[in-house]
């Protein structure tokens, strides 16, 4: 059985976390999650990455507590910096990134779904929250670092040392999520979410401008100013180079509609 789902059809690649009942990741998951990544990654065809979770209720509860409970400081050490790097290589892929949030998406879960550029969730589908504090431990998953960038030292401190757990209007109001999005089901959700994802491929957007701009804002808010304007510019020349962005320019000069092939 696999651990992660793998689906990609007109543009968009759809990974889902795939461990019943609440898709607790471990060491075996984080891997397979790695290999998606660079799967989705390296297909040319592929340019918006949706990341869910199966079934009703959950979209990730976190890593396997039962995991956790036989394996040495050595191995869960090395566990959390693998997380770490597989969670970063989805925040620097020069693609976008929507998480898909399908169910409760608390401790681990949020912290996924936080290396996720878009975070779109179903309304009414669960609570969200980083409870890592109730186990005598932190969020160790980019929680503490991604949270903070997110709302704020404060407010993340708040959340993380009380460790309680809040509904999905409320993480819209806090900016933790983009959307709410109604649906009956699942199944329902994914598609709509899809959809709005497709809106960001060719022919509709210059996706190699989407998947750059991201970069330019993941990459740039880590380092000072000045440094985040020469990754901008350096960008911005791959793209003057592009296809779509002769494509852009000679339909806005024609007073036409631009379709763009993402090349």
């Amino acid at each position: 059985m696999a651990l992660v789902d793998y689906q990609a059809a007109e543009g968009v690649a759809t990974l889902a976390l795939n461990f019943a009942p609440a898709n607790c990741y471990t060491h075996e998951m984080m891997r397979e999650l790695d290999e998606a990544i660079l799967k989705a990654r390296f297909d040319d065809s592929v340019h918006v990455l949706v990341l869910t979770g199966t079934g009703e209720k959950f979209f990730c509860a976190g890593a396997d507590i039962n995991m956790l409970k036989t394996v040495t400081p050595r191995f869960k050490y090395y566990f959390c910096l693998h997380a770490n790097e597989t969670l970063n290589r989805l925040e620097q892929t020069p693609k976008l990134v929507i998480a898909a949030i399908n169910g409760n998406c608390v401790g681990g879960g949020l912290e996924i779904a936080m290396a996720a550029d878009l975070r779109i969730a179903r309304k009414g589908g669960g609570k969200t929250g980083l409870p890592e504090v109730t186990l005598g431990v932190l969020p160790g998953t980019g929680g503490t670092q991604r949270l903070a960038r997110i709302v704020g030292k404060s407010t993340a401190i708040e959340m993380m040392t009380t460790g309680r757990l809040f509904d999905f209007e409320e993480a819209l109001q806090r900016g933790i999520l983009n959307q709410l999005v109604e649906a009956a089901d699942r199944a329902s959700f994914l598609a709509k979410v899809t959809e709005y994802a497709k809106g960001f491929c060719p022919p509709n957007k210059a996706s190699r401008a989407v998947g750059l701009i991201k970069r330019a804002v993941q990459s740039g808010a880590e380092v000072d100013f000045h440094d985040g304007l020469a990754i901008e510019r350096e960008l911005q020349q791959q793209l003057f180079q592009s296809e779509d962005a002769k494509e852009g320019l000679g339909a806005y000069v024609e007073k036409r509609k631009a379709g763009f092939k993402g090349q």
